[in-house]
């Protein structure tokens, strides 16, 4: 278990590094752009990242504690979570700088806190199911993966308003 976690991690730093060069030379006006009506915009993309680093490397392996609380708050994960209803309209959203400030906070928060869980802890069922993985590690290992899909999804986004392919 011990060699699965190092790699793990290694691919969570990789998407994260990818999905912040997608980002980079974003306007604020880009960010809540949708090409048609009910469409994410890449602001919803990235607040749905750490929505999900949260609760897959975080939540489902200890719990909410109350500090999470000022991580990322609960209205944050209603807005983000996966099915809720996205908008390009900038006032009904958070900004960017403070999407990627929570980003950033539990994406820090994930790397401290995951190298300590320890392998019997990492075998452990993830509960609730999921269609993907059914025990801790495998939720870390499934980050990473799905953070690779929306920048996917990003990446298309920007090509549809016109900008160069990133790497």
């Amino acid at each position: 278990m011990r060699e699965r976690l190092p790699i793990a991690l290694e691919g969570i730093e990789a998407a994260r590094s990818m999905t912040h060069r997608l980002l980079e030379d974003l306007s604020p006006g880009e960010w809540f752009w949708q090409p048609a009506e009910g469409m994410n915009p890449i602001a919803w993309h990235v607040g749905h990242l750490a929505f999900a680093q949260y609760f897959l490397c975080l939540k489902r392996l200890r719990g909410r504690t109350l500090e999470d609380e000022t991580l990322i708050t609960t209205h944050f994960l209603k807005k983000y979570k996966q099915g809720s209803r996205p908008t390009g309209d900038p006032e009904a959203n958070y900004a960017p700088d403070e999407i990627l400030a929570i980003l950033a906070a539990v994406h820090d928060r994930a790397m401290r806190e995951l190298p300590a869980a320890s392998d019997e802890e990492l075998q452990e069922p993830s509960p609730p199911p999921h269609p993907v993985f059914t025990t801790k590690i495998g939720a870390v290992e499934w980050c990473s993966q799905h953070e690779a899909m929306h920048a996917g999804q990003i990446t298309l986004l920007r090509r549809l308003m016109g900008k160069p392919p990133r790497w």
